[in-house]
């Protein structure tokens, strides 16, 4: 008996020994004058136990059936794959259209002493960013690294962008690692479907930043150091590049990963794709049905995406400086572009140009602007990585410092010309000059002025 039904217990005999009336027995129970006399005539029958309700001890009607139960529990036991709660509800929802709520499936789980898929801890008190109020305002990109198709293979990056106004998904891909021909394929998707953002905010790779330490003559003279091959095309595009100082600095994108890792990951299984080919042709689907259950509206309907421009797989590519041979030819290691005469069978010979490596494999040659050859991508799979400056290289190999001033630059190049070409140490000594020689025949102090008379 609960505290209430003993609180209850004494003006019910009271009244019914007489001494109270059923009014003033329902006053001091708090009750109405109807149920105290019902509560008098189960007192009268069952004694103190008729205070208590009747369904007490009884099973709940809206009770979780055996059936419902059971296929929760097989889904919370799948041997091949652990799915996490709330996409276990949505799976029955969906897939054997049963209303389940997650909150239902988590109180089954713990019923059963079944661990949660991934463990909680407390959260560390932050700052939040409030979302941008337009679409395209900002977008951020990152790479998460994870063995997305089998859980004995390789660990995967799967590189990607996320628009922070609304959370959608822009672009995905895979990659080997984290480099710069994924961030250039994510970001060549994402301008060419949606449109050029404002912003784009990431963490500070060497893709995006540099980090060394190294300075040439230019940027020395100029105060800066010049950015990296997307920065640049980032700077051409006029979309500025934000650099974050930590992880939860961009935590929209990391809880993004950390979603994909769960459900992506079970969906894979779920399907048994296991092969780039078969996840590539599966992305847009899960990509769609994502943004339909995640993305937010933007709080203002105008856009801040911009068009384009036609040559963006011109803009998004590798630059480096040339000087074109005599023979008018431009070359990047071992590829060879043959640069065309100009207008009235000009040469090109001696003439400064630039050459860009495009994220196909083509090698664009402009001069001041205008693009003047053009060499068809290598055979077979092309990635596009960025060629080191061949003194860097030299400076690397000869054990010099990393960063070279305009002083000891010298110094750098004398030390790699002697690794490059070491000459002979001479074992005779020096030849002093005959008392004879020119040299000896000149005094070696200054006569005294005469004086000044």
């Amino acid at each position: 008996m609960g505290i209430r039904d003993a609180r209850r217990l004494g003006p019910v005999e009271e009244a019914l020994k007489g001494k109270v009336t059923n009014r003033e027995g329902a006053e001091r129970a708090g009750l109405s004058v109807r149920q105290f006399r019902r509560l008098k005539q189960r007192v009268a029958r069952l004694g103190p136990a008729g205070l208590q309700h009747g369904n007490r001890g009884q099973p709940s009607r809206r009770r979780t059936s055996a059936t419902v139960r059971e296929r929760i529990l097989f889904w919370l036991c799948r041997p091949e794959v652990r799915v996490n709660d709330c996409h276990i509800a949505e799976k029955l929802r969906e897939e054997e259209r049963l209303k389940v709520s997650h909150e239902t499936v988590r109180r089954v789980r713990r019923a059963e002493g079944i661990a949660p898929k991934r463990q909680r801890r407390s959260r560390r008190h932050r700052r939040r960013r409030e979302r941008e109020a337009r679409c395209g305002a900002m977008v951020l990109t990152d790479g998460s690294p994870f063995r997305w198709l089998d859980d004995e293979g390789p660990e995967l990056d799967l590189v990607g962008t996320l628009d922070d106004a609304t959370g959608k998904i822009l672009s995905l891909t895979l990659r080997p690692h984290e480099d710069l021909h994924g961030y250039g394929l994510v970001l060549q998707e994402t301008f060419t479907l949606h449109g050029l953002p404002e912003r784009v905010y990431g963490d500070r790779t060497t893709v995006f930043v540099r980090s060394d330490e190294h300075w040439t003559v230019e940027e020395q003279l100029a105060g800066h150091q010049h950015p990296t091959h997307l920065g640049q095309a980032l700077q051409d595009l006029q979309v500025d590049y934000i650099a974050a100082l930590s992880p939860q600095a961009k935590g929209r994108i990391e809880r993004l990963w950390a979603t994909l890792q769960d459900r992506l990951v079970v969906e894979l299984r779920l399907r048994g794709i296991t092969t780039v080919a078969a996840w590539l042709a599966y992305l847009p689907e899960f990509i769609a049905d994502y943004n339909r259950r995640y993305a937010l509206d933007p709080r203002e309907a105008e856009s801040a995406w911009r068009r384009a421009p036609r040559d963006l797989d011109l803009i998004l590519s590798c630059r480096y400086q040339r000087t074109v041979a005599n023979d008018n030819t431009v070359t990047l290691e071992e590829r060879v572009v043959a640069v065309p005469p100009g207008p009235g069978g000009r040469s090109y010979a001696q003439c400064k140009v630039e050459l860009r490596e495009l994220l196909d494999g083509r090698l664009a040659v402009l001069y001041r602007g205008q693009r003047i050859a053009q060499l068809a991508p290598p055979p077979g799979a092309f990635v596009l990585t960025p060629r080191r400056h061949r003194l860097r290289r030299l400076a690397r190999k000869t054990d010099a410092h990393p960063s070279p001033r305009i002083d000891d630059r010298a110094e750098v190049r004398v030390k790699t010309r002697a690794v490059l070409k070491p000459t002979p140490q001479s074992t005779t000594r020096p030849r002093r000059p005959g008392p004879k020689h020119p040299w000896r025949r000149y005094p070696t102090t200054h006569p005294a002025p005469s004086p000044v008379g």
